[in-house]
Parts: structure tokens; C-alpha cells; sequence
């Protein structure tokens, strides 16, 4: 998944997280993984945006981070 975003913005995005959204990332993930089963990432933060009334920037942040926490998970780089 690319970011629309600085690695540094994405970084900031994620710290706030769970003060903007009152929800912390773990929470996400797991709504993420009990959610749709989406291919593309992009569809995973437009349902996320949706469902939730996230940002489309905090919830393609989250999108990101789940996605990497992921792939570090199953052993990928």
C-alpha cells in the first residue's frame, strides 16, 4: 500500500490515533480484520471512513499500520 503522506506524517496520524478516535489501534485492527473482506487497501480505509466517520487520512493511516503490523506477523519485510 502506498502512503498519500510523509512517513513522518503517517507517524504523527498514528500517535494520535486513539485520542482523536477515543479507540486504540489494536481496536481498529480488529476492526479491520472483523470487517469486509476487502482486497485492496483502499477499499479498507473507504469502508473505514465510512462505517466509523474517520478521516479518510486517519483511517488510511490505520489501513497502513495494520497492514504493516501484518506483514511483520507473518514474517515478511
Amino acid at each position: 500500500m502506498s502512503l498519500n503522506h510523509s512517513p513522518e506524517t503517517q507517524t504523527k496520524l498514528i500517535a494520535r490515533v486513539p485520542a482523536i478516535t477515543g479507540r486504540e489501534l489494536p481496536e481498529w485492527f480488529q476492526a479491520i480484520d472483523n470487517g469486509p473482506a476487502f482486497l485492496r487497501c483502499d477499499e479498507r480505509a473507504n469502508w473505514l471512513a465510512d462505517e466509523h466517520g474517520l478521516t479518510h487520512g486517519y483511517a488510511a493511516a490505520i489501513v497502513h499500520e495494520h497492514e504493516r503490523h501484518r506483514r511483520n506477523r507473518m514474517g515478511f519485510i
